[in-house]
């Protein structure tokens, strides 16, 4: 009997059973990349977590549909074209290339639809214009906003108190809100930035009101999980949730997940602080497979700090991993391995990977439970309880299959044995080569 998924939800604090709500199916909305620069670790770690999220669920048989979205409409993409003079589309584009090859470098697996937002500008449209006609979003010179006190469960993922907002709100130059807590649904053209037309006039549409108009295009009104950082509990889901709600009258998300920052030298990786790590860096200088275990490493939900030493540390333990395989099947290589008696209980494994993964996703048990399979092994490798070699080979080998079934969730350990252990000493050599030069 598998055991009951519980998830912990951001919305009640506490771990719920899971129900899908079409039995057998699931929905998975993640925010995707912002695509005006390379993609850094701490989002990598974010799609990576869920993408092991997806894997598992279809493991556990479910009829999985995952959005992962590209916002490549936004200021900081028109920022960024500025500064190199380019079109912002075509920075956009370039952006996305970049992500997609460092996305399959990691072993993402992609999304089953990665919608734009330049490609769902009539949904948006359409969504404001309803949000206008209930009364909970205004016009003013061009710009929509939404009233966040007209919406009264406002706040109610983040648990902010709306009077506090309101005291630390700022109005920008040329905003024109009823109340500085009200966001932006439309924003009115300026002179060289990309618009379309509107019933408000050209314009483009606002940050948060893409992720509404897309799930609801891809994934319908309401739907199973909604995923991302930490940082997009507020303002982003929040200002999802009141705008995609106030339109539609139905509850948005049944469960809202959110992962962990990684942190660097004890402070949160941020653009502002300088510390931010490119993913195509980090993979530079750890195997893909590795950089996955360390994220792996921690549970999704808690912070995780990265170093040099973390990075190596995880690189030694898949060469470990790795080496046991390439032994395990040299030694059952050409045996002839008929049903039969096993030594103990290989299947114990699967069962503890399962439980662990059905609580809550706890990576770090699962990944335990993975180590513990390693160590018995090695252990039936170098001192086997019994001398019958056909029996050993065949638990070996019960083994040896648990791993690959394991392996197809958490993305690790997908290589044949020698080609990864070639792979990786070349790594080695290559980076002594350039330690010495410098």
């Amino acid at each position: 009997m598998v055991a009951p998924i519980r998830i912990f939800n951001t919305m009640q604090q506490q771990k719920v059973d899971f129900t899908p709500l079409v039995p057998g199916k699931v929905g998975v909305y993640v925010c995707g990349p912002t695509v005006y620069s390379f993609v850094h670790i701490g989002n990598a770690r974010t799609f990576t977590s869920f993408d092991v999220i997806v894997r598992f669920l279809r493991f556990r048989g479910f009829d999985v549909r995952y959005v992962r979205n590209y916002t490549d409409v936004d200021d900081k993409i028109i920022n960024a074209a500025k500064d190199t003079g380019e079109d912002p589309f075509e920075l956009a584009a370039r952006f996305i290339r970049e992500f997609e090859a460092d996305a399959t470098a990691l072993h993402l697996s992609p999304p089953d639809v990665a919608p734009k937002v330049s490609e769902c500008i009539d949904e948006i449209v359409t969504l404001i214009s309803a949000l206008v006609a209930r009364g909970v979003a205004y016009e003013s010179k061009g710009d929509v906003y939404f009233e966040v006190r007209k919406y009264p469960g406002y706040l109610k993922l983040s648990g902010h108190k709306l009077d506090d907002l309101q005291s630390g709100a700022r109005v920008e130059p040329g905003e024109q809100k009823r109340d500085p807590a009200d966001f932006a649904l439309w924003k009115a053209a300026k002179p060289g930035e990309p618009s379309w037309p509107s019933p408000w006039g050209e314009g483009r549409p606002g940050w948060h009101i893409e992720c509404s108009a897309m799930s609801a295009k891809y994934l319908g009104e309401s739907f199973d999980l909604h995923g991302g950082g930490l940082d997009l509990i507020f303002p982003h889901h929040e200002n999802e949730i009141a705008q995609s709600e106030a339109a539609s009258g139905k509850t948005l998300c049944a469960c809202w997940m959110h992962g962990g920052f990684l942190d660097i030298e004890g402070a949160k990786m941020s653009k502002s602080l300088g510390n931010v790590v490119r993913l195509r860096d980090a993979l530079a200088q750890v195997d893909a497979e590795a950089l996955r275990y360390f994220f792996l490493s921690t549970h999704y939900r808690q912070q995780l700090a990265f170093s040099d030493k973390s990075l190596a540390d995880a690189e030694m333990r898949m060469e470990y991993f790795y080496e046991t395989l390439s032994r395990v099947d040299a030694r059952i290589a050409g045996l002839v391995l008929d049903v039969g008696p096993v030594i103990g209980d290989p299947d114990r494994y699967l069962r503890a990977f399962d439980e662990a993964m059905s609580d809550d996703f706890n990576f770090t048990m699962a990944i335990g439970g993975l180590s513990a399979l390693f160590v018995d092994m090695n252990v039936l490798l170098d001192k086997p309880p019994v001398k019958d070699k056909v029996m050993v080979g065949r638990t070996l080998s019960k083994l040896r299959n648990i791993v690959t079934d394991v392996s197809k969730v958490l993305g690790i350990l997908t290589e044949a044995s020698g080609a990864w252990l070639m792979s990786h000493r070349d790594r080695l050599v290559r980076q002594r080569h350039i330690d010495v030069d410098q």
